[in-house]
């Protein structure tokens, strides 16, 4: 996809608070996008939220921008889980987010041209939780040539070939 815009900058933060949630509290992603998982066994907490388009960082600067988290993430995170309102930050960093720019939906399958070529790739931040299924599906393609298990035809390169676009917004 030549002309593609550069791949997001997205923050992550680091957090103490050893009120938080316990061990069986999954990756949360709230209503209105914000989100955190725990961090090991110490009260640690890592998580964000994606900008509006409108306020996307430059993706040239990968500086961490710290009010993001006190004006827009805190906030969130606070209503969803009130014991985040004495969390402490612990540090924070930036980087891009990888995802296919046709769609920000996954590429799954042979390759059009190449033979012998299988794709599992372009799943953005969802790649570790899709990969038992379409690890499965592969595996179902290259052993089996057919998909048995899960029909994940709708992830092939047909749809980009037919310029069908399969839109992930969760991004």
């Amino acid at each position: 996809f030549w002309g593609c815009p550069p791949d997001p900058c997205r923050y992550v933060y680091s957090w103490h608070c050893p009120d938080g949630p316990g061990f069986s509290c999954p990756l949360l992603v709230d209503t209105t996008g914000a989100y955190f998982r725990r961090d090991g066994i110490a009260g640690n907490y890592l998580g964000g939220m994606s900008p509006p388009e409108e306020e996307e960082p430059d993706p040239g600067d990968l500086s961490v921008d710290d009010s993001y988290f006190q004006e827009q993430v805190w906030p969130r995170l606070a209503r969803r889980v009130p014991a985040f309102q004495s969390l402490r930050l612990r540090g924070s960093w930036a980087g891009y987010y990888d995802y296919n720019a046709f769609d920000r939906n996954g590429v799954l399958g042979p390759h059009p041209k190449l033979e012998n070529l299988f794709l599992a790739a372009g799943f953005s931040g969802h790649g570790l939780q899709h990969a038992p299924a379409a690890g499965r599906a592969v595996a179902e393609l290259v052993v089996k040539g057919r998909y048995e298990s899960l029909d994940l035809r709708r992830l092939g390169w047909g749809r980009m070939a037919e310029g069908e676009r399969l839109e992930e917004d969760g991004v």
